[in-house]
């Protein structure tokens, strides 16, 4: 049985918007509202259950969860909002926002074509299933500002939500924020055939700003960092370029990794410290001078979130920021993900340089894949509104984004 039950008036929703987006404003009311209205008319419905699923930012630990690294984590204020109720059909209707609607069958065949939205919900139902749970039909509408191609992850926010919608109507809450992680990478793995990690799944079911070590095939090791980093904004720019048709190019950073580690007989990198890594590196034969230059910033990327957390729980901000552009230096140099090779498109070198001018005692770094999409900016928040004034000239103001620490991962308000 429920204990929830759904809105008929869409402004009881803002009390959850302090801790969603950091702040209750007219953009929050209205939106809901649009959407509220939208999918009452598209079902023919008067109320509606409520869910949300956030983007993510990694702030340091670029590339190191597939090979079992860490990552500090920060889910955002830019969000996936779904208005649903459920059917008794077993089928999964969504009118998403600038997309193919969606239906499918949940006890059907697996019809769907790979390397879209519907798989991606197909791929979560039959996770849901494998981990024995249930599953059933829903009606929803989705929208979203968590912008496709940047680097923050959309696809992510998108299977979460989905997750935990199954999650709500049919298993009583009881897949936890771990397990909606894992199968919304089985489904971004399998149905949409992108070999991503873990981090972004697990930052936005978790949300908050968070430590996250993936060491642990069976378990990740998730802790709080209590710090809101109040003196400092992260301000995403969208480049402008975008990743989602680059993924041999992100493909190759964790296999170029993992062949390395099995040169030295094991499965990743993790499994091999830093001090015997550099020791059997000269007896190595074979091996790409760009796949060794990746495992060293996967091991020196993994000090650095050590760092970074450790600077931030002893007040010493300076360390934090040294950390973050140490990090986005390596991107660039060591893990080579700032541009693909041999490309005269470069477009995420260019914003660093473009918004390092502007940062006044700041540090930013390459995002996400990378490649190409967004780069991450820590601001101070004096000088945020001065940043993005001068930034939105070269990118305009809709790609320049200052974004909020969200509290809470993916939810049913």
């Amino acid at each position: 049985m429920q204990l929830k039950k759904p809105y008929y008036n869409i402004s009881e929703t803002e009390k959850h918007y302090q801790n969603l987006y950091g702040e209750t404003t007219d953009f929050q009311r209205e939106r809901y509202n649009k959407a509220f209205e939208n999918f009452k008319k598209v079902f023919n419905a008067d109320c509606a259950y409520v869910a949300s699923s956030s983007g993510r930012v990694e702030v340091c630990g670029n590339h190191t969860d597939h090979n079992g690294g860490k990552v500090m984590s920060c889910a955002i204020s830019l969000d996936t909002l779904a208005m649903f109720l459920p059917t008794d059909d077993g089928i999964i209707r969504i009118k998403s926002e600038g997309y193919s609607d969606i239906i499918v069958d949940v006890n059907g065949a697996d019809i769907e074509k790979r390397c879209t939205s519907a798989a991606l919900v197909r791929g979560v139902v039959e996770g849901v299933k494998n981990k024995g749970y249930k599953v059933g039909g829903f009606v929803a509408t989705f929208t979203s500002n968590v912008a496709g191609g940047a680097g923050i992850s959309s696809s992510a926010s998108f299977e979460v939500l989905v997750s935990e919608i199954l999650n709500f109507l049919y298993n009583d809450g009881k897949i936890s924020a771990e397990e909606k992680a894992v199968i919304s990478q089985f489904s971004e793995n399998v149905y949409f055939e992108k070999p991503c990690g873990l981090l972004d799944q697990t930052a936005i079911a978790f949300g908050g700003l968070k430590q996250l070590d993936f060491s642990n095939k069976g378990k990740i090791k998730v802790c709080d960092i209590n710090d809101s980093l109040a003196d400092y904004v992260f301000v995403l720019v969208n480049t402008g370029g975008s990743h989602a048709d680059l993924t041999d190019e992100y493909a190759a950073v964790p296999k170029e990794m993992f062949s390395v580690a099995n040169a030295l007989g094991k499965e990743r990198l993790i499994e091999i410290n830093k001090d015997e890594f550099f020791d059997k590196l000269p007896q190595l034969k074979g091996l790409k001078d760009r796949a060794v230059l990746r495992a060293i910033h996967f091991y020196e990327e993994n000090e650095r979130v050590e760092k970074a957390c450790d600077s931030i729980a002893n007040k010493d901000y300076d360390g934090f920021l040294e950390a973050v552009k140490q990090s986005g230096i390596s991107s660039l140099c060591k893990l080579q993900n700032c541009f693909v090779s041999g490309s005269s498109v470069q477009s995420i070198p260019k914003a660093l340089a473009v918004c390092g001018n502007y940062l006044n005692g700041g540090v930013n770094r390459v995002h996400g894949g990378g490649f190409a999409g967004s780069i991450l900016n820590v601001v101070k928040k004096a000088d945020v509104d001065a940043f993005v004034e001068s930034v939105s000239k070269f990118y305009g103001k809709e790609n320049v984004l200052p974004l909020k620490v969200r509290s809470v991962g993916t939810i049913v308000l």
